[in-house]
């Protein structure tokens, strides 16, 4: 069985009591050295580096498909996440998906904004529709390195969009960073693993 275990925006305390005792009960847990990291308490003779292709994920876990392994996933593994990649692969008897707590939810309660009617998409991998995303009141982005939160406020400007932005970074760890700007301000530089809300002004 292969159990998809959502680790939440980052922090092990942030974990569904569902996905720890999976992850205390599995044969094998594979997940990235960050992710892996987090679980000091696990063997270390149980844990294996996620492979950097998926390809090479899925013949791993067909190696050990008489194990019960954990597939670690950042936030929820369904959004944006390797949870939708593996329920393909795999049948619906072979996987089973246990959810996280997601980047975006975690940092709407921070901020203390109704999640409410909101559209959530990522840039990771692809170019995000940024006509939809401007035209939309209230959108949550997962960013990557080439359309981070400045390109998105320039793309915003671009199109006579005055819009506000909220921007988190490196969420529920210790160097967390929250940070509020209108689109014009938008700091021009390198971010760290984060999450971009946009809003009307």
């Amino acid at each position: 069985m292969i159990k998809v275990v959502g680790m939440g925006p980052g922090k092990a305390e942030l974990i569904l009591n569902e996905g720890l005792l999976a992850i205390e009960a599995a044969d094998r847990v594979i997940g990235s050295k960050r992710q892996l990291e987090s679980f000091p308490q696990v063997s270390s003779l149980k844990k294996i580096e996620l492979p950097k292709k998926l390809a090479d994920l899925k013949s791993l876990l067909i190696e050990n498909e008489d194990r019960d392994c954990v597939v670690l996933a950042s936030g929820n593994p369904m959004l944006y996440g390797i949870g939708t990649w593996l329920s393909q692969q795999f049948s619906d008897d072979q996987v089973h998906i246990i959810s996280g707590i997601s980047a975006i939810q975690y940092l709407f309660s921070k901020v203390k904004l109704s999640q409410n009617d909101c559209y959530l998409t990522s840039s990771h991998g692809k170019n995000p529709n940024l006509d939809l995303i401007f035209e939309l009141p209230k959108v949550a982005m997962v960013t990557d390195e080439v359309w981070g939160p400045y390109e998105l406020a320039k793309a915003s400007l671009d199109r006579g969009k005055q819009k506000r932005f909220i921007i988190g970074e490196n969420l529920s760890y210790a160097n967390e960073k929250i940070n509020f700007f209108e689109a014009c301000d938008v700091p021009n530089k390198k971010y760290d693993l984060n999450v971009v809300v946009i809003l009307d002004a």
